[in-house]
């Protein structure tokens, strides 16, 4: 039985065989087979995405023993990784070689191959996505062929590649340009939604990352802060106790609570939703940067993100106040707002603009579908594109006339698997068939 489903349960597969390679000439091997076999080959990683864009209809690649750094290049602290390594893994052992990623997302289960190929950011308007740190990728072709490239190498299939969506090979390695371990203060605390809203651009530029989750019916946001220290400041992090309480207990065991009581009784969701806005605490810490960019998610939820020019987001954030207390069934999730630098990779969600990004979200088990097509409606007045990786019904007609670009990369696609070795129904439905 080699069913699979991914974290959020929006998506299932029962491939015919899952193969497991510890090598590239293994990973190479199975493409091989596969394409003369005139069968179809997804890679998978730790099934983080809320789309199906990891199902396999024939055969699936686990890469899950395909993991760890393989070299380091200490002059220009660039680091090689195999495309299986899960971001947690990535960064204790970057940790361990005092190197650090300059971005991170707030969720490290994914691998780095699944996240830098949907577009994982994290946010910083002065920053782009987790691809936009890559200077080297490594791949298998539909051919067998093992390639390399980089802005110099190949740059059109480098362009292609870093937000690949997995439809032009499997990624082998991944280089990466990292930094010296830095420390980030960290300031979460609650604050007035209209006063967030008001002070949008000036926060957002005068911080090295910030962003802010909006409670549904509540009147306070969660606001992060999080800046570079100098080097040789004092880590003062969290204490152990302070941790638990406040990201064990409220984030995940308390909240979880809340929304199960509200799946069960929705009419107690609104008011649940006015009390977690009223109870948001403040904390302040500092510590090694990956500790500070991630955080545990313990309740169980799905999503839809777009990213907007980054100007829309007010117009975008009003329609969507507006819409929320209109809808059939209420929310029991916040919303989660960020931004990031524009970037030239063909298929980021950022290219060519700078974004803000507007994350929706439903506890799992609720109505959904109605709050995400609205939110989806408001976010095609302004152009908004959605994540690879999250829940959305754009397809190809619709995204071709999102990205400057989309046409560069199905050609490039088309050159490198005409055959669509790599293809799947996700992929058919937002890139269009193989010619």
């Amino acid at each position: 039985m080699n069913r699979w489903t991914n974290w959020a349960g929006t998506a299932t597969a029962d491939p015919r065989r899952v193969h497991t390679p510890r090598s590239v000439a293994e990973i190479a091997e199975v493409v091989t087979g596969v394409a003369v076999d005139g069968r179809r080959l997804r890679a998978r990683g730790s099934g983080h995405s809320f789309t199906p864009i990891a199902v396999a209809d024939s055969d699936a690649m686990d890469l899950t023993q395909w993991a760890g750094i393989t070299s380091v290049d200490a002059d220009s602290h660039r680091v090689t990784v195999r495309s299986g390594t899960p971001l947690h893994q990535l960064n204790a052992e970057l940790d361990a070689l005092g190197l650090a990623m300059t971005n991170l997302g707030d969720i490290d289960a994914q691998t780095i191959a699944g996240a830098v190929s949907t577009g994982t950011h994290g946010t910083g308007a002065k920053l782009g996505g987790l691809a936009t740190q890559i200077v080297q990728l490594e791949l298998v072709l539909a051919d067998g062929s093992v390639v390399t490239c980089s802005a110099e190498r190949r740059p059109e299939l480098f362009h292609a590649a870093r937000v690949g969506l997995g439809a032009l090979g499997v990624l082998t390695h991944v280089t990466l340009q990292c930094e010296p371990s830095f420390l980030l203060s960290a300031q979460e605390r609650p604050e007035p939604l209209e006063q967030v809203l008001e002070g949008f651009d000036e926060f957002a530029d005068g911080n090295d990352h910030f962003e802010f989750y909006w409670f549904p019916y509540g009147s306070n946001a969660l606001v992060k802060r999080n800046n570079r220290l100098p080097a040789g400041s004092e880590r003062k992090p969290l204490g152990r106790a302070k941790q638990f309480v406040d990201y064990e207990i409220m984030e995940n065991v308390a909240f979880g609570t809340l929304c199960r009581i509200g799946r069960t009784v929705p009419r107690l969701v609104r008011p649940l939703g006015r009390f977690a806005s009223a109870v948001l605490s403040a904390r302040e810490y500092s510590d090694h940067s990956h500790r500070v960019f991630v955080t545990h998610r313990g309740v169980r939820f799905v999503e839809s993100e777009f990213a907007v020019p980054r100007e829309s987001v007010h117009h975008v954030l009003r329609e969507l106040r507006n819409l929320v207390p209109r809808l059939e069934n209420p929310v029991a999730f916040p919303v989660e707002v960020r931004v990031a630098a524009a970037d030239d990779i063909w298929l980021s969600t950022a290219n060519g603009r700078d974004s803000a990004y507007i994350a929706i979200h439903q506890f799992v088990g609720m109505p959904y579908l109605e709050y995400f097509a609205g939110f989806a409606a408001i976010a095609a007045e302004v152009g908004g594109r959605p994540h690879w990786g999250k829940m959305h019904n754009l397809d190809a007609a619709a995204l071709q006339k999102l990205y400057p670009h989309f046409d560069d990369f199905v050609r490039v696609r088309d050159e490198v698997d005409p055959a669509g070795v790599f293809g799947n129904p996700y992929l058919e439905r937002v890139l269009g068939r193989s010619s």
